[in-house]
């Protein structure tokens, strides 16, 4: 059972009762992200995802961590072009002090100079990583060139330059400008009593951040192609369109279609490409959907002497799958879907992260009935027009690897015209 508490200053607090579970996930969710961010403090709001966790007036970093450890809980914290969220897991009877935790770190923390400048060190080390690490550059990069120029398009954890410069001020100020309670949902799911919640919330949050900014620009997709030489044993690359966003009538009519073209080994990228042709070890694809825009992509790896096949062979598949849909195709990714929506109620993490987004981008809650018909709803007439309109975007191709013989994007989108 859900319940919503609204405060006076905005604050939204979601419980979901689950009878059947003995602990609780809790988090605070806020709608403020990379795209939120200038070009000159890219990366800020990750770095301050980092440093709640740095220290507070009464507690330093390593405290914070061990008083979760001791009663063998987790915490964590991620942050993404709309929302950062700091959240934990605990035994029921230990909610408060997740409760204290989570709201010392959003009113109290220091941002010490000596912390802050080691976990510079981190966050560049991560960047390290995420640079060594082919497929993941090749999905930063696809994403940048889908959206150039643009807050929702730069790399969520910053460039090595800013964060190398940018100064401790500039990331306090942005969470004093940007953190406000209307932005925020407090969400539990699990064993947790509503009211009981509610009142741990109100008297633990007395001095959240009230910033005033809110100018997140709205995104555009553009599209484009980023290409890489680079001496590697495959070439990483992919291929997208302009896809949907969250308040699209169509968003589950592409879930499906995404679902049929490159989900699970019988998708049909898969099967054509991988298990009739061996062109590739892995392909699927995927949609990713904000509040304002959204994309669809097809991500493969394959060698600097299948490129040249698999492109053609790719194409072929977009532009043909919306004449020769079957209906069994149809039903199964329906059924799919449908499966992974109730059995991501069984777990109260997902529940607390579910309630939460919805409230942050659809200002309701959708149960799961209303999420269902909508899939029983799509039809093959609504596939093919979706992705009739969506091929006829600029496709944006971007790639990593020995990349000599991949088609330049003119020839590629002249498939598709």
């Amino acid at each position: 059972m859900k319940k919503l508490t609204t405060l006076d200053n905005g604050l939204r607090i979601v419980t979901h009762h689950m009878a059947s579970v003995k602990s609780v996930s809790f988090g605070v969710y806020n709608c403020v992200g990379s795209r939120d961010e200038t070009e000159e403090i890219n990366g800020a709001a990750h770095f301050l995802e980092h440093m709640a966790f740095k220290g507070t007036k009464s507690r330093s970093a390593k405290e914070i961590v061990e008083t979760i450890d001791n009663v063998g809980g987790s915490i964590n914290a991620a942050t993404g072009k709309d929302v950062t969220m700091y959240a934990t897991e605990l035994l029921a009877e230990d909610l408060n002090i997740g409760v204290d935790i989570i709201t010392d770190i959003l009113q109290n923390s220091i941002f010490k100079p000596k912390e802050f400048e080691k976990e510079r060190g981190v966050i560049l080390e991560e960047i390290a990583m995420n640079q060594d690490n082919p497929s993941r550059m090749v999905l930063h990069q696809w994403f940048k060139t889908s959206f150039p120029d643009q807050p929702i398009g730069r790399l969520t954890v910053g460039t090595k330059e800013i964060i190398k410069s940018i100064k401790r001020k500039k990331i306090i100020d942005f969470m004093q400008n940007y953190y406000h309670p209307k932005k925020m949902v407090f969400s539990a799911a699990g064993q947790v009593d509503h009211d009981a919640f509610v009142n741990m919330i109100i008297k633990s949050t007395p001095n959240l951040p009230q910033g005033k900014s809110n100018s997140r620009v709205k995104a555009l997709y553009k599209g484009g192609e980023y290409r890489k030489e680079k001496e590697l044993e495959q070439i990483h690359m992919a291929l997208g369109f302009e896809g949907l966003d969250n308040h699209d009538i169509d968003y589950e009519t592409l879930q499906v279609y995404s679902s049929i073209m490159g989900s699970g080994m019988s998708s049909r990228l898969f099967q054509e490409i991988r298990e009739k042709r061996g062109l590739v070890y892995s392909i699927f694809s995927g949609n990713m959907f904000f509040e304002d825009t959204g994309i669809f992509g097809i991500i493969a790896g394959t060698g600097k002497n299948k490129i040249k096949e698999l492109i053609p062979v790719l194409c072929d598949e977009l532009i043909n799958s919306p004449m020769n849909l079957t209906e069994e195709e149809i039903l199964k990714a329906k059924a799919k879907l449908k499966f992974s929506i109730v059995k991501s109620l069984e777990s109260s993490s997902n529940n607390a992260d579910r309630w939460a987004d919805h409230l942050l981008f659809y200002d309701r809650f959708i149960e799961i009935e209303e999420k269902i018909e909508k899939i029983n709803n799509v039809s093959k007439e609504s596939i093919e027009r979706v992705v009739r309109k969506m091929l006829q975007s600029k496709p944006t191709i971007a790639s990593i690897g020995p990349i000599k013989n991949l088609d330049k994007l003119e020839n590629i989108q002249s498939c598709f015209v």
